[in-house]
């Protein structure tokens, strides 16, 4: 008869132990559902699923060239998110490049770039990015391909708003848009600027977070 009670507490136990253990990887599990979802909402309360941005700064002929000289740049572009992280942003770029006191050109580009943010969810994210764009001189005297690829940091001062700090390495890869030397069969420039970024979009998306949200809790209730 022990033997038997025995048994049947063993059996209890076993099962007892199971299903807390299977509620709290369930609990587990919601939990890091709902910590996923709240960084998404952190995401949508800084900045959202689009931006404008503007940007002006200096720009700095590499290579071999003497006394290059720091000329002005400024940027106007936008930007769309894939996702929290990933962003693909458009841009035009006007800048000019000096060197010698012996020569000045004006030139601008059409610039499409890859960007990563790196810590999305907070107030300061880097970011790096790079991608392929299309130079020219000024009236598109001179045009050609370019590559570039850059870093930076950004800081919301306000929701949907971010200053942002970066600076960018650009190499044209084509001898037509380079009028400065053309035994040279291509050029590099570096950009650096000061920028802001107005964020919109996204309200659709957090609403439906804060659905998803609202479900998990509900479940939680309910367990």
């Amino acid at each position: 008869m022990i033997t038997k009670y025995k048994h049947v507490l063993f059996i209890v136990f076993v099962v007892f132990f199971g299903l807390s253990h299977v509620n709290a990887q369930e609990q587990e599990e919601d939990k890091k559902v709902n910590e996923k979802l709240y960084r998404k909402l952190e995401f949508f309360d800084l900045r959202g699923t689009n931006a404008f941005d503007a940007a002006v700064g200096t720009a700095l002929l590499g290579g071999d060239f003497p006394k290059p000289e720091f000329e002005t740049y400024f940027r106007l572009g936008y930007k769309r998110f894939i996702n929290e992280h990933i962003g693909i942003s458009f841009g035009f770029n006007k800048y000019s490049l000096a060197f010698d006191d012996t020569y000045y050109q004006g030139f601008m580009s059409f610039d499409l770039n890859l960007e990563y943010f790196i810590t999305p969810y907070n107030n300061v994210s880097p970011f790096i990015y790079g991608g392929y764009g299309y130079n020219a001189s000024n009236y598109f005297e001179g045009t050609g391909a370019k590559v570039q690829g850059g870093l930076g940091v950004e800081f919301i001062a306000v929701e949907k708003i971010g200053i942002k700090l970066f600076g960018e390495y650009n190499h044209v890869i084509s001898n037509e848009a380079n009028p400065i030397i053309l035994e040279e069969s291509s050029i590099s420039f570096l950009r650096i600027g000061l920028g802001v970024n107005f964020y919109f979009g996204g309200k659709k998306k957090k609403e439906r977070l804060l659905e998803e949200v609202e479900t998990v809790i509900q479940s939680n209730y309910i367990k």
